[in-house]
């Protein structure tokens, strides 16, 4: 018989609250989920209650366990302060910090960005990021592009990060590459249906309560467009540089533009641009064509007086390797897609930008 939600809840409606009551009618629970046989959920306490409620902790987990179908049970006890009193308005305050802010722990912040969606910026973010770890640099990569996470794809992890204290959240990592995305906090298929607010409060806790470490650099993928997530990146964090991927076509420079203007605004220095797509060579005759037109991010990014980082062509092995969860860059090290990454990313380091 199926492990069900109701079944855990009446399991736990038999732990008595210290405070009264039991833990199901009294709200503790919180942030229950239900996956086959693993069960997860929060027990939230009051802030100075923390030690009279672990007998009440461990019970509702022996609880749990003892139900069947129930292998894997976590339990995480999370503390709510009580309300504060009413600030002394006679005594001095500290300001609010003002402008953005480093992260600790981060030398520095690159942001990936494009105009529009479907020019392969993601798949240049996992690829950099990885060409930037073998090159020796201590790398993050945050996947920011809340409606469509594909880090977790493209690196090839899965799984829940763990939350040892219901604060911090430990990052996953693979290919010597720290990652953190929204992806990994969703079920498969679910989708984000979330307002400004809600982006902008998920954008600041993946980089504030992300137990990132010591980095050199820190990847931020992302999503396309001049939005919530972008102006918020940029408000609130030190973003020491942005990338523009684009394909070479008209119609995708002139969204391309839009995002050089957003970061122009917001002060954010331009570091250069990539050409994704920018040529097809036939894996039959070897006849080279250019399927999206050449040279438009070239003389972009000469307008612009901004380098033009790298033209990546576009191959069927970089397309397999990053739905394969591992990117030509890890899976394909000599290739020639590669190189173009790895050339990048060299380029990036020895100009002291990642």
């Amino acid at each position: 018989m199926a492990l069900t939600r109701d079944a855990v809840l009446a399991a736990l409606k038999d732990i008595e609250d210290p405070a009264g009551g039991d833990l199901v009618s009294q709200g503790r629970i919180k942030a229950l989920n239900v996956e086959g046989t693993s069960v997860r959920f929060v027990i939230e306490v009051p802030g100075d209650k923390g030690e009279a409620f672990k007998p009440a902790r461990d019970a509702a987990e022996a609880a749990v366990k003892a139900l069947d179908g129930a292998e894997t049970v976590s339990v995480v006890m999370t503390a709510h302060s009580a309300p504060k009193p009413p600030p002394d308005l006679k005594g001095a305050s500290k300001p609010e910090p003002k402008g953005p802010q480093k992260v600790p722990g981060i030398d520095r912040i690159v942001a990936i960005a494009s105009g529009k969606g479907g020019v392969g910026k993601s798949t240049v973010s996992a690829n950099l990021a990885c060409a930037l770890a073998a090159e020796g640099r201590r790398v993050g990569l945050l996947d920011a592009d809340v409606y469509g996470p594909s880090q977790p794809r493209m690196l090839g992890v899965s799984g829940r990060p763990a939350s040892p204290d219901g604060k911090t959240i430990l990052p996953l990592r693979n290919y010597g590459v720290t990652m953190m995305s929204i992806g990994l906090m969703m079920n498969e298929g679910q989708a984000v249906v979330w307002r400004g607010p809600m982006l902008m409060g998920a954008l600041q806790q993946m980089m504030n309560q992300v137990q990132w470490g010591a980095l050199d650099v820190l990847i931020v993928d992302l999503p396309p467009g001049t939005g919530d997530v972008q102006m918020t990146l940029s408000q609130k964090f030190q973003v020491d540089g942005a990338i523009i991927v684009s394909t070479p076509q008209d119609v995708a420079l002139l969204d391309a533009r839009k995002g050089i203007d957003m970061f122009t605004q917001l002060k954010v220095p331009l570091y250069g641009m990539i050409e994704n797509m920018s040529t097809h060579v036939c894996s039959n005759c070897g006849h080279e064509e250019h399927i999206f037109g050449h040279g438009g991010v070239a003389k972009e990014a000469e307008k612009l007086g901004a380098p033009l980082l790298a033209e990546i062509p576009l191959h069927l092995d970089i397309r397999t390797a990053s739905d394969g969860g591992a990117p030509v860059v890890v899976s394909k090290p000599d290739s020639a897609e590669a190189e173009a990454f790895r050339a990048m990313a060299r380029r990036l380091v020895e100009n002291n930008l990642a």
